[in-house]
């Protein structure tokens, strides 16, 4: 067990009050991947610890451990990401973000944070559509948790462009619509444009992540497929993702 200190970046993913002034945050970080951190004193006025110690800020964080607890001693914020905190619904979207990553990543994965942080930046700074963010990151994140589907071609033909491409949400499987066989998984059609979109999301450099461009029409059919994809893989829903949804029906009602 290590007993000295930890020198890490981190970014909080949530962050409980305890006690009279302490928080136990959620931390993702590159090196101890999803680790548990106790900041004392950090709802103090002017504490030191204030800055670092809130939701979706990612810091320089210097750890020890106490027992089976990680202690924050000193931190140095990197990144605030204050470009978003005064959008509802952008903010709203990076809380999907968090939660879905908090989910996902079972051990260290620094691809994952370094996803996130793209995904905050490009909501932060970034002049794209939050739906063409939201569709890019979830379904990198799924591809990095081991969810990806099979885009590169028809599952049954073989066809590298399959004709009227759909996506089997179930099985994670692009194919032509001609070669489903009737009553097994679940498939959604795809423009040839948005099944694009879905490969260049899958195979593309993280740096080019959010390079595209789609029509709102398709970006919103690539969103919606993303999304039960997320669902028919993941077997559950997530308050976040409501509750964005509502901020966006809510503004469209406007």
């Amino acid at each position: 067990m290590q007993t000295g200190k930890i020198v890490t970046s981190g970014l909080v993913l949530r962050e409980t009050d305890t006690k009279e002034a302490d928080k136990i945050l959620t931390v993702l970080t590159p090196e101890l991947g999803k680790i548990s951190v106790i900041a004392r004193g950090a709802r103090r006025k002017n504490s030191r610890l204030a800055a670092s110690a809130q939701w979706l800020v990612y810091s320089e964080m210097t750890l020890y451990l106490r027992g089976n607890w990680y202690m924050l001693d000193e931190a140095g914020t990197i990144e605030l990401f204050d470009g978003m905190r005064a959008d509802f619904e952008k903010i709203a979207l990076a809380s999907c973000f968090a939660e879905l990553a908090e989910t996902l990543v079972m051990e260290n994965s620094p691809e994952i944070l370094r996803l996130l942080l793209n995904a905050l930046y490009a909501l932060s700074a970034l002049d794209r559509p939050n739906r063409l963010v939201k569709a890019a990151f979830t379904l990198r994140l799924l591809a990095l948790a081991g969810f990806e589907p099979l885009a590169d071609g028809c599952a049954f033909c073989g066809r590298p462009q399959p004709h009227k491409p759909m996506l089997d949400v179930m099985q994670g499987v692009v194919h032509c619509a001609g070669c489903k066989k009737p009553g097994k998984g679940f498939s959604l059609p795809l423009t040839q444009d948005a099944l694009e979109a879905l490969q260049h999301i899958l195979y593309c450099d993280p740096k080019r992540l959010y390079s595209f461009t789609l029509p709102e029409q398709v970006l919103q059919q690539l969103d919606h497929v993303v999304e039960e994809f997320l669902f028919a893989q993941l077997e559950r829903n997530f308050r976040s993702l409501d509750y964005y949804k509502s901020i966006v029906e809510q503004g469209n009602h406007l």
